[in-house]
Order: C-alpha cells, then sequence, then structure tokens
C-alpha cells in the first residue's frame, strides 16, 4: 500500500519549490551566492520552517564567506519571503522562516573522499604484498 503523506510533509515540498522559485526571481542581492534548497522541516503547529539551503560560492569567495552571506542575505529576507509565500499558499498561518546551511551534502564530500583514499591505499598495500 502507499505510504500516505502526512499535511506538514505536503506543505513542505510546496514551500520548498515556491521558495525556490522566489529567491530566483525576486532577491537580487549580489551577495546571495547560488542557493538551492536542499530540505524543508515544517514544525506541526506550523509556527515554523527550518530551511535548509547549500550554496555555490560565486565571485571569487570561498565557500565559507559564501554560505554566511547568503544565510544573513536570506535570515534578514525571510519576513518578504513569508509575504510572499503566504500570497501562494493558503494557509491560515504561515511559519516563519529561519535558514541553516545544510551540512549533510558537505559531511557526504568528505567521506566520498576518505573512501576513495582509503581504496587506494589498499589498492597499493595489495599490490606491495603481491610482490
Amino acid at each position: 500500500m502507499a505510504r500516505e503523506f502526512s499535511r506538514t510533509e505536503r506543505i513542505s515540498d510546496q514551500v520548498q519549490k515556491d521558495l525556490a522559485q522566489l529567491i530566483q526571481r525576486e532577491i537580487k542581492d549580489p551577495r546571495l551566492g547560488m542557493v538551492t534548497i536542499s530540505y524543508v522541516k515544517i514544525a506541526k503547529d506550523l509556527g515554523y520552517a527550518d530551511i535548509y539551503i547549500t550554496v555555490m560560492a560565486m565571485g571569487g569567495k570561498d565557500e565559507a564567506t559564501a554560505v554566511t552571506e547568503s544565510l544573513k542575505v536570506l535570515n534578514s529576507a525571510s519576513g518578504f519571503l513569508r509575504g510572499q509565500l503566504s500570497s501562494k499558499i493558503k494557509l491560515r498561518v504561515m511559519p516563519q522562516l529561519r535558514f541553516h546551511f545544510d551540512e549533510s551534502v558537505d559531511r557526504g564530500r568528505r567521506l566520498n573522499d576518505l573512501i576513495i583514499k582509503a581504496t587506494r591505499e589498499d589498492g597499493k598495500h595489495a599490490q606491495d604484498d603481491e610482490e
């Protein structure tokens, strides 16, 4: 039987889609890097929406600077974005938007690098044992 989706999950999906479009089209701040919304988690009482983003650095900035500046821009524009979302999504209460950096992508990248390094070292040890 197909899994039923809860109301908060459906709202989270809709917020993620609409918010991605709003950020791309409406926010023209040059400090904002290339932002991708990876996950939206909404509280059961619709009080808060935690939005997890990844940022691709633009304009010669390092990644840490791009992340902090993008989070600052998005958190300061959260009121505007919330108002725009409330006109698109008909809810009695529109959640407060809180933006966070999604560290899972960076963690996955580090783990992948460790796995590649371990397999290379394992291959070297196997060659040494054969000789």
